[in-house]
């Protein structure tokens, strides 16, 4: 099952507080934990390759919780690489550096 998650409201409860509650419950909650229909793993995959072809920060976060839920340095090189071709090149790049610090160990 999903984590709890609590960034929404750690970060934006007190400006935007049915945003953070969304982030958290319905997203995080609801939608995450739905691992019957398609796993963390799985969704963390999905994920990671949306936020790369959007170019967006936070893709970061996102892979750490991919490599959390198992996803090993092998298959996000794999994923990169298969996207490079079909989101860019400078993004790609940009998500290998990334995934070099998050699998560095």
């Amino acid at each position: 099952m999903a984590e709890k998650q609590t960034a929404g409201r750690d970060n934006l409860g007190d400006f935007a507080p049915k945003f953070a509650e969304l982030n958290d419950d319905v997203l995080f909650g609801e939608v995450w934990s739905r691992e019957d229909q398609l796993s963390a793993r799985d969704r963390s995959l999905i994920t990671v390759a949306s936020l790369l072809t959007q170019g967006v920060p936070q893709l970061e976060a996102h892979m750490k919780i991919a490599k959390q839920h198992g996803v090993t340095k092998d298959e996000m090189v794999e994923l990169i690489t298969h996207l490079a071709f079909y989101t860019g090149w400078p993004k790609a790049w940009s998500a290998f550096g990334l995934a070099k610090e998050i699998y560095k160990d």
